[in-house]
């Protein structure tokens, strides 16, 4: 797998699908790494006719770490963050591309499509925030984004794994099944691959520093959906209807049994979205 070759910021990224096909690049939550969108969602994406680019985020997977073993602050902006996205199409040649971003990620397609509009053909916003208002955040946020951030150590490889899952059946909140065995598979997968157990906290303090968008998404040009689930224990579907409401020509989708998490059960809807409004750029002339 390729690493972006532009100025000395290290994104480790994977290109699925054709090369002359559309590229639409998919950028994940907080911490997460490329795999953390599945091979099996990704190939959905590939049959709908994309050219796929999935990356790990900075300070996760094999991507560039950032301040020492133990700091829980990188130094760097969201916005900072989003700009890695820029690195990864320069290196593949690329002029502009479609965007998916699943929370942190969608706030990362959010600074682009306002900062950068000439390099986003279209934006689907899954489960994200316009700013840090605490009208969108549910009490629990509120309480973490004011706490003293702390380091976080390495755990041995099965206490780690143990917290992954604990996590992950925290964040269930809806009817779909929770496959816990598969949960487990995929934490070891991660641990093994590029453990970062502060990149968490690194990321949380870039997102404590973004600013408010809302007015700012009032300009912005390029097809967009923004995807949001009413169960989501993190962040309150308030955020989504603003969001879609100051983007002009915005879709909204508000999924009945869905919460945080992109749910494996979801998956067909989610690309059936992605892909509805990718094609809404036939009908819209590219900026």
């Amino acid at each position: 797998m390729p690493e972006t070759t532009v100025d000395d910021v290290r994104i480790h990224f994977e290109v699925l699908g054709d090369d002359a096909a559309e590229p639409l690049v998919l950028i994940g939550g907080g911490s997460t790494q490329l795999i953390d969108w599945r091979d099996e969602f990704c190939a959905l994406l590939v049959a709908e006719g994309f050219r796929v680019i999935r990356f790990d985020h900075r300070d996760t997977g094999l991507s560039q770490r950032f301040g020492g073993v133990d700091a829980v602050d990188g130094g760097y902006s969201v916005a900072d963050a989003a700009g890695d996205v820029l690195r990864i199409l320069d290196t593949l040649g690329l002029d502009s591309a479609h965007l998916a971003g699943h929370s942190m990620g969608g706030i990362m397609a959010q600074y682009l499509a306002i900062d950068h509009p000439q390099r986003v053909r279209s934006m689907a916003i899954l489960s994200a925030i316009p700013g840090l208002d605490p009208a969108y955040l549910a009490p629990s946020e509120i309480a973490v984004g004011a706490g003293e951030p702390v380091s976080f150590p390495a755990l041995p490889r099965e206490e780690a794994i143990e917290q992954f899952v604990a996590y992950q059946r925290s964040m269930h909140v809806t009817s779909h099944p929770f496959d816990e065995d598969d949960e487990r598979r995929h934490a070891a997968r991660q641990i093994e691959r590029g453990y970062e157990p502060n990149g968490f906290q690194r990321h949380g303090a870039a997102l404590r520093r973004a600013d408010d968008r809302l007015e700012r998404l009032r300009r912005v040009i390029v097809p967009t959906v923004v995807v949001h689930g009413r169960l989501d224990p993190q962040l309150r579907p308030l955020a989504a209807e603003l969001t879609a409401e100051a983007i002009p020509g915005a879709e909204l989708h508000l999924i009945e049994d869905m919460g945080h998490r992109l749910e494996r059960a979801l998956w067909p809807e989610y690309v059936r979205i992605i892909t509805a409004n990718a094609r809404r750029t036939q009908e819209t002339p590219h900026a």
